[in-house]
């Protein structure tokens, strides 16, 4: 799919891109999803959840292309579009290295702008990063009520891991698998790291469940969004992981 100077009108269904595609093809961008939180004050239509869009409000913007995600959004809506003849871009992301392929695709080959410095700052920045094997394992919940955690080929383990976090259910069946929570506090780690999105983990709601464990909170974009906060996410994260999983307590 190359539409480069067509593309006009952009929809997006995934907040990272939302992002991306804000701050790198100004004007482009007229309608995102109710989670699409960044940049600040995004002033464009919205168009409901990542998993409940209201396809019929997208088709009335006219796009002329829609970025989703085969994670976060669901075929069913994204057959819909199609089928009304609006065009998807459909990313697949589930790796650092991948989410600058899927990043430089939806730029300039989706939006038709020059590739973004910022993309290029993010990728000095993390290969910059020395190889270091896994220091510390972690469980890494995404969830409470069910506890759900990181699992397999997950972009977020890929993140921790080139920070020296080891995620323990990295060889999991699943993705992102429901674990109960006597389990969770009973397999070999060193850390549990807590981040503030899906589920909004806090030093009041989170911790207490696992009380052997140091707890890393830990910002979810800067986790999980691909997008500009990669600039600054090595950073970010390891002074968090630092803070929290060298045997610190929140609040202590």
């Amino acid at each position: 799919m190359t539409l480069r100077s067509a593309t006009r009108r952009v929809v997006s269904l995934v907040p990272s891109l939302t992002e991306a595609v804000a701050v790198s093809a100004p004007g482009v961008l007229v309608g995102a999803t109710d989670w699409c939180t960044h940049p600040a004050g995004l002033d464009v239509s919205r168009i409901g959840g990542t998993k409940n869009p209201d396809t019929a409000r997208i088709v009335d913007l006219a796009p002329d292309l829609v970025f989703a995600n085969e994670e976060e959004n669901r075929p069913e809506d994204l057959d819909a579009l199609r089928a009304a003849g609006v065009a998807v871009m459909v990313t697949e992301v589930r790796t650092l290295e991948q989410a600058f392929r899927e990043l430089a695709r939806v730029l300039v080959e989706g939006c038709g702008v020059a590739r973004p410095g910022w993309l290029d700052a993010a990728e000095d920045v993390w290969r910059a990063l020395p190889p270091r094997p896994p220091e510390r394992a972690a469980v890494v919940p995404i969830w409470r009520r069910p506890w759900m955690v990181l699992g397999r080929d997950t972009f977020a383990g890929d993140v921790l891991a080139r920070l020296g976090v080891r995620n323990v259910y990295a060889d999991h069946a699943e993705r992102y698998p429901r674990i109960p929570l006597d389990a969770l506090n009973a397999v070999p780690a060193d850390l549990v790291v807590l981040p503030d999105e899906p589920y909004r983990f806090t030093a009041a709601d989170g911790p207490e469940a696992f009380p052997r464990l140091p707890a890393a909170l830990v910002s979810g974009r800067h986790l999980t969004w691909y997008g500009p906060s990669l600039v600054a996410a090595p950073e970010v994260l390891a002074a968090a992981l630092g803070a929290w999983g060298a045997g610190r307590r929140p609040g202590l």
